[in-house]
């Protein structure tokens, strides 16, 4: 059951951030410091780890993201990679 809900809050949130991407980032412009951009990023951990560790990651890389933070290449941690903290 928990991974039913699980799932389909993967789904929402991946449904959600496809709406900011084409209905509200274009407005927007390209603001990330980082690639991959830190929606795709939040997508791709979501992915990776599921709902609620995807969203933390993705909620720690938009933290990075302003103008004294870190910026450049910050891909998504693989499950295989033990320095998740």
């Amino acid at each position: 059951m928990a991974k039913h809900i699980g799932n389909a809050l993967s789904w929402l949130l991946i449904k959600l951030i496809r709406f900011y991407q084409l209905a509200i980032s274009p407005f927007l412009g390209s603001n990330c410091r980082h690639y991959p951009t830190c929606s795709n990023y939040m997508m791709e951990a979501v992915k990776e780890w599921g709902f609620l560790k995807g969203f933390w990651l993705g909620i720690k890389r938009i933290g990075k993201c302003h103008p004294w933070g870190t910026s450049g290449a910050d891909p998504v941690p693989k499950k295989n990679n033990s320095s998740i903290e």
